[in-house]
């Protein structure tokens, strides 16, 4: 073969997908993924939303290793020696057509891959592409050790710190304030130990969020999943935090404390830790994403800086499945026109707009600089533990009126901060 149609860098959900469609269309294919296998870099936590892409990839949802849906959630505010937790059990979650389901990426990853291999396209992986080819402003092809490798388009999907997106010269640098370190341990657990500890019913999971002490004030903040048989357990951290920390902290410290919490330790009692994981993430947003195509190349998933982080939800991985599709359809049309300039590849952008990928990434476009916000991560989580056991206690002498407490401690407390605080939070 002299060319491929399409040459994908990264084997993940958005390469994946794109291959899978395209290669279902009878397009050549060549997806190289750096990884031992596909899903062997990802460390996302483990929460797919489904019904954005539920329409998009159909006849895959029935068979896809989906581990458990999300029934129940809970956000737990973390003091220092204290804890407050707001749990929601839903029936409208635990109706199907089911929104969200747990997954585990090595799994799931590998599992797509096989599907875009059944479909005809070509999965390399533990190769590394260095570099593009570029001929008269236009890329053609890649560079993996001394090969050149040649196609009409090239696909990047190969996750938020993509190096060839700067050397295409669709983005800069990213800032260390724009990304955060995700750490994620996999604690395997019997299948029934899970339901039984965390009240599931049959195929149920349960979501759980964490904010406040155990990031030591910095931005981020911790994650529980149920799978069917063991838990995912991680913590995300701002980059540009931890790299101010006097005297330094280690990550690996910060989730080892983590889960030495007292609201950790019943939830993994028993559990073995069977991988552990470390990755960069995207949290710049719409500001800091790059160019999304040019002559010959397009951009997917977290290389395009499709993630979404709402300080009570965090979104990437149906991102990164629609992103992948859409790529698909843009590159079959302009292989119908064979036209592989950057005016036929806008057509990418278009699709995007017209999607809940750049809808819901523009609607929460502020999420960044409010979540910028040291009080979320250490004043507003202490002061609620703080408050709400004053209000609870109660001591030998006569309690003070209820309304009383809670005046005294915002006063004291917060004082006129958190009036500014929620003018900034109505951003998103």
């Amino acid at each position: 073969m002299d060319k491929f149609d399409a040459i994908i860098v990264g084997g993940g959900l958005a390469g994946l997908s794109a291959a899978y469609c395209m290669a279902k269309d009878g397009l050549e294919v060549l997806v190289i993924e750096r990884g031992d296998y596909s899903g062997a870099k990802n460390v996302t936590g483990g929460r797919l939303y489904i019904n954005p892409v539920r329409a998009l990839l159909p006849e895959l949802w029935s068979e896809a290793p989906l581990e458990r849906f999300v029934g129940q959630e809970t956000v737990t505010m973390m003091g220092e020696a204290s804890s407050i937790s707001i749990k929601l059990a839903s029936d409208r979650f635990r109706r199907d057509p089911h929104h969200s389901f747990t997954i585990l990426r090595v799994k799931f990853d590998q599992w797509l891959a096989d599907k875009a291999s059944e479909a005809g396209a070509m999965v390399v992986t533990k190769q590394r592409v260095d570099d593009l080819v570029r001929e008269n402003d236009k890329i053609v092809g890649i560079v993996s050790g001394e090969d050149k490798i040649m196609a009409d388009v090239v696909v990047l999907a190969n996750g938020a710190m993509s190096l060839l997106t700067e050397k295409a010269g669709l983005s800069k640098p990213h800032r260390p304030e724009e990304v955060a370190l995700g750490i994620k341990e996999i604690i395997d657990l019997p299948e029934t130990t899970i339901s039984e500890r965390f009240n599931l019913g049959d195929g149920e999971g349960a979501a759980q969020l964490f904010v406040g002490s155990l990031t030591k004030g910095m931005f981020g903040g911790g994650f529980l999943y149920t799978n069917r048989a063991s838990l995912s357990l991680g913590m995300v951290v701002g980059i540009s935090d931890l790299m101010e920390q006097q005297p330094p902290l280690e990550a690996a410290d910060l989730i080892e404390d983590f889960k030495l919490r007292p609201e950790i330790v019943p939830l993994i009692k028993g559990g073995e830790t069977v991988e552990y994981s470390a990755h960069i993430i995207g949290e710049g947003g719409l500001k800091t994403m790059p160019r999304l195509f040019d002559n010959g190349i397009l951009v997917a998933g977290d290389a395009a800086g499709f993630t979404l982080n709402t300080g009570i939800t965090v979104r990437g991985m149906e991102f990164a499945i629609a992103s992948g599709v859409m790529v698909a359809k843009t590159i079959k049309q302009a292989k119908e026109k064979n036209d592989f300039s950057k005016t036929s590849l806008a057509y990418y952008e278009r699709l995007l707009k017209d999607s809940f990928v750049m809808k819901d990434m523009a609607t929460f476009r502020h999420a960044p600089e409010v979540l910028n916000n040291t009080r979320i991560f250490q004043l507003y989580p202490e002061f609620a533990c703080e408050a709400f056991e004053k209000l609870m206690f109660v001591g030998e002498g006569p309690k003070r009126k209820l309304s009383s407490t809670a005046l005294s401690e915002v006063k004291t407390k917060l004082g006129w901060s958190w009036i500014k605080d929620i003018r900034q939070v109505f951003k998103i």
